[in-house]
This record gives structure tokens, C-alpha cells and sequence, in this order.
């Protein structure tokens, strides 16, 4: 699964800075999952809101997130772990994040998982049609979302430094000139666990400098 290559096209496509990218997927084999670019930018709406004197007011709003559905087989969580960590790896994130999550209709589920779980499917519940989350190139989002509330899902998430916010100050003794990092990515993907809420964390970076505070 091409992770990387994908984030790439979308970068060279939208040509803003990237805040995060993330990815979520229902624990089957060779279901689709979701990727999604996050990123650092605003717009003015094309119909400004009208203050009391009449007088447009073109408040900037962020800019949508990119939600993409991925369709490409695969048959563990190993393999979207290593599609995750090589991605994490070549734009220079100091780590990547993944989280095992029950389904939130589970009983005794509490109303933050039910938001987490909608978020984490590229969906907001306070959102109105004129200012969506995320612009979705994904048809199965909504039967997946569904699907994972049901049987949990798996997110992964990590901060680009190559074509991101912190290319100034990461401090991190791996990366080359752009923030990037080159191939092969040295960290090697770990077994799921599979419990209510399980969080892994794969160290990426390295730093030999002092930091005074």
C-alpha cells in the first residue's frame, strides 16, 4: 500500500503545509481504508456573511481536510503498520502513533468514543453543509464508519516535518536538508493488541542536542 506516494500526490496537488496525516482502518483484511491529509491554510467563503451595517464580512475558514479511500489488499495490521511507518519515515515525523479502539456502539461506550470514532472516519457531527471537514474522494466512508463502530478500528497518525509545519524547529539528527529521510526505514511494524484502547508508539526520530529551558 503506497501511503507515501499518495500523501505526495496530494501534497503536489493542494500545495499547502500538512499539519498531520492519518489513517483508519476496520481490523478485516482487504477492506478499504481511509487516508487523510490534514492541512495548515485558510480561505475566504465565496458568499461572505453580511454584518449588521451591511457590510460583507469575508472571515477566513481553515482549510477541508482531504479524506482519500485506499482499495489496495492487504491481509494483517502489519501491513498498514509498515505502509504507515515507511510514509512516517521519508517525511521526517518524530514518531507515529497507533491506536486500537473498540467500537463505540459497544455497551457502556461513552459519547467521546462515538465523536472519536466519527472523527477518525473523516466525519464531524458539529459541521454544516457549507464548511464540510474533509473534501472525501472516498464512497465507502460512511459504510465503514458504521462498520468500525460496530467491531473497532485502528488509527494510525503522524506529523510531517518534509512539507510541514516544524521544518525549522525539529531538532531531530536524522533528517537530510528537507526534512525528509531516506530509505529504508529501520523501525519494523509490532503485533496489535486487540484490547478496549491500546496506544503504540514507534519512536522515529533522534536528537543528540542539549535543549535549555
Amino acid at each position: 500500500m503506497q501511503v507515501f506516494d499518495k500523501v505526495v500526490d496530494q501534497v503536489q496537488s493542494v500545495g499547502l503545509p500538512v499539519v498531520a496525516v492519518s489513517l483508519t482502518a476496520v481490523p478485516r483484511a482487504n477492506t478499504p481504508v481511509l487516508l487523510m491529509v490534514h492541512w495548515h491554510g485558510f480561505v475566504h467563503p465565496q458568499a461572505p456573511r453580511l454584518s449588521q451595517a451591511g457590510t460583507p464580512l469575508r472571515t477566513p475558514v481553515s482549510i477541508p481536510g482531504s479524506a482519500l479511500q485506499l482499495s489496495d489488499t492487504w491481509r494483517t495490521m502489519e501491513n498498514l503498520d509498515d505502509a504507515m511507518l515507511q510514509a512516517a519515515w521519508q517525511f521526517g515525523a518524530w514518531d507515529l502513533v497507533r491506536e486500537e479502539r473498540r467500537g463505540c456502539n459497544t455497551a457502556g461506550a461513552s459519547e467521546r468514543e462515538a465523536l472519536e470514532c466519527r472523527q477518525a472516519f473523516a466525519e464531524n457531527p458539529f459541521d454544516g453543509p457549507a464548511e464540510p471537514l474533509m473534501l472525501a474522494e472516498a464512497p465507502d466512508r460512511e459504510d465503514l464508519m458504521h462498520f468500525g463502530a460496530r467491531v473497532g478500528y485502528v488509527r494510525w497518525q503522524f506529523h510531517p516535518v518534509k512539507n510541514g509545519l516544524w521544518s525549522d524547529s525539529a531538532g531531530d539528527d536524522t533528517l537530510q536538508a528537507d526534512g525528509s529521510r531516506k530509505l529504508p526505514c529501520p523501525v519494523v511494524a509490532r503485533p496489535v493488541v486487540g484490547t478496549r484502547l491500546s496506544q503504540t508508539r514507534y519512536r522515529l526520530g533522534h536528537s543528540s542536542r542539549m535543549v535549555l529551558l
